[in-house]
């Protein structure tokens, strides 16, 4: 589900789904992705964050050189189970963890 919310978080970056003709050439691309291990509630998980070319992109659920996570999964969970809208998960991700998610990237988890 991360890796999901922070594929969204890189297409709003970059104003492009993957693989969409429309980025091509854009200055800004998609390059990869960088792996790293976040220590969670249920222990340590491995996480592909994604790259831009320009290396403009700022991760917000798991910011650069975080290294704990702490329920943000089952925070979700608990927030759509509770019939919360993905704009209101997003502003409680924003108020809480100081995150700036657009609707659109809580869509996509």
């Amino acid at each position: 589900m991360l890796e999901s919310a922070l594929e969204g978080e890189v297409t709003d970056h970059l104003g492009c789904d993957k693989h969409d003709p429309a980025g091509k050439n854009s200055g800004n691309s998609r390059n990869g992705s960088r792996t790293k291990t976040v220590v969670t509630d249920v222990g340590p998980v491995e996480v592909r964050v994604p790259r831009d070319v320009a290396g403009s992109f700022e991760p917000q659920l798991v910011r650069k050189r975080q290294r704990r996570l702490s329920g943000v999964d089952e925070m979700v969970l608990s927030l759509s189970a509770k019939g919360l809208t993905h704009g209101e998960i997003s502003a409680h991700l924003a108020e809480v963890y100081g995150a700036s998610v657009s609707k659109q990237t809580a869509t996509r988890n």
